[in-house]
């Protein structure tokens, strides 16, 4: 059953409508009819089954049915912020992050990035992603859809840092000398509900004063297994893991 994002909260009788382009997809893409069902998510992530009771050419307007109890977020919030890499990689990630549960994304600028910010395109960029994190939130049955940031500066990261209950930062140097607990222990130390920020470098990856610069404002740096992994296969491994740790091993 397919699963759909609605920005507002159903009246109190439990109406609401689905609108913009879900609309097409709702009629031209799946065919659905009159007294079908389908899942919905609302603004607080509450997800219900509904039904369709009337399809118009600018909304479809569903009725609840049931309320989904099982959540598939993931016990911690976890934050991705990925140096801007070449391509499309970061469309990779944000697609196949959000699948493995993702809270948001956090792109930004780092020394190493090739590719340089075209504020005049921006806007339209940072529109894909999200439209990008929407579609496979809604495919992965995800209670939220992710947000995905303009990127910023590497001094304005760091100021996000003390915002988060906890912040990683992969650095390949760490991989290379043999560190292998550090990511572990910190995953030992989170409890539910609390807040993580995984920092990834581009191509080439961070350089040693960004992470010193990193590490002077609480990160803990850390090596992502025994391997060099590439800048679009990291954030991927961390939220392996993470599922692996609170999820599967309870």
């Amino acid at each position: 059953m397919q699963r759909y994002f609605v920005n507002h909260a159903p009246d109190d009788q439990g109406r609401f409508s689905i609108l913009g382009e879900d609309v097409h997809h709702i009629q031209r893409v799946m065919r659905m009819k009159q007294g079908e069902t389908l899942y919905a998510v609302f603004p607080d992530e509450t997800s219900v089954i509904a039904i369709i009771e009337e399809l118009t050419d600018d909304a479809v307007s569903c009725a609840i049915k049931s309320v989904e109890e099982k959540s598939t977020e993931l016990p911690l919030r976890i934050t991705i912020a990925h140096g801007l890499p070449k391509s499309d990689k970061l469309e990779l990630v944000i697609q196949k992050a959000t699948e493995l549960g993702a809270h948001s994304f956090m792109p930004f600028i780092a020394e190493r990035s090739i590719v340089k910010w075209d504020t005049k395109k921006g806007d339209k960029k940072v529109d894909r992603w999200n439209k990008i994190a929407k579609e496979a939130a809604e495919q992965s049955h995800r209670h939220r859809q992710p947000n995905v940031f303009t990127p910023q500066s590497f001094k304005e990261l760091l100021e996000k840092v003390k915002t988060f209950d906890f912040v990683v930062v992969a650095y390949e140097e760490e991989a290379k000398i043999g560190e292998k607990s550090l990511f572990a222990k910190t995953l030992n130390t989170a409890m539910d509900h609390q807040s993580m920020l995984i920092i990834i470098g581009p191509e080439g990856g961070l350089t040693a004063d960004e992470v010193t610069r990193l590490e002077e404002k609480g990160a803990v740096k850390c090596a992502f297994g025994p391997r060099i992994l590439r800048t679009e296969t990291a954030p991927l491994y961390a939220l392996a893991a993470i599922s692996y740790h609170f999820e599967l091993m309870r």
